[in-house]
């Protein structure tokens, strides 16, 4: 899998994607990331990137030249996405589809944006992590890296563990435990120490129903709400509380 992240920051990018799991598959040649400085190809002394926006306005843009010659120069895997809150929200489902795609590219904004013609004539789409606004692209690149990195095959170590999660199946995922079997005063559910792995696979999924319908309801709707056999499930087993939010 390679990656391609254009930013004014590369530091950034290439510091988080060193540590843990993207480190190791970085050492293991299973992730060829390749940052690259934009400033690195502007043409004064300044090194600028940046410049007032045609027709006023607040703030900064970051101006087409730099980007388009960085991009040129890397000859980098497409599709080459600009971070951008306008663009399309990143989930697990686009995770796996860039995963499945053998490789792609992230172009991080700054400032108030990028000069319009870099959007329509050099990139192949924008993407968000959500409805709100960051300094730069370059929290929202480390976290597609990861998640997409993570599903590419040999990066987890155990590729079941991927398939366990939460949003696979559009189900937020069930409820974790480890030893001690009771801390203080709040033990592990009985099925978990049970041994009948069927009914702890049961246990699992009526979980992650109740789960899914408490604090993520638009998601059971999108799968088109609850089977019978679902629902039977929902009867059998009482939910595990969660906090309630503050939020």
């Amino acid at each position: 899998m390679r990656i391609d992240v254009f930013t004014i920051f590369p530091s950034l990018v290439d510091g988080f994607c060193a540590e843990s799991l993207l480190g190791r598959a970085r050492s293991e040649h299973l992730l060829d990331l390749r940052v690259h400085d934009i400033r690195a190809h502007t043409t004064d002394a300044h090194r600028t990137v940046d410049d007032s926006p045609f027709g006023g306005g607040a703030g900064m843009v970051m101006r087409p030249e730099p980007i388009f010659a960085s991009v040129r120069a890397a000859q980098p895997p497409r599709p080459l996405l600009l971070l951008s809150p306008g663009g399309k929200r990143f989930d697990q489902a686009m995770a796996k589809s860039l995963a499945s795609s053998g490789g792609f590219s992230l172009l991080c904004g700054r400032y108030e944006g990028v000069d319009h013609r870099v959007t329509q004539q050099l990139c192949d789409g924008e993407v968000s992590l959500g409805d709100f606004v960051l300094g730069g692209g370059e929290v929202a690149a480390c976290a597609i890296v990861e998640a997409v990195t993570r599903l590419v095959p040999g990066v987890m170590g155990n590729d079941q563990s991927s398939a366990n999660e939460s949003f696979e199946g559009s189900l937020l995922e069930a409820p974790q435990y480890t030893r001690p079997a009771d801390f203080e005063g709040h033990g592990v559910p009985e099925v978990l120490r049970s041994g009948d792995h069927a009914r702890i696979e049961r246990w699992r999924l009526a979980q992650s129903l109740h789960r899914t319908m408490s604090t993520r309801p638009d998601l059971i709707t999108q799968r088109g709400g609850l089977s019978d056999a679902e629902k039977r499930l929902l009867e059998e087993f009482p939910a595990v509380p969660y906090p309630e939010s503050s939020l």
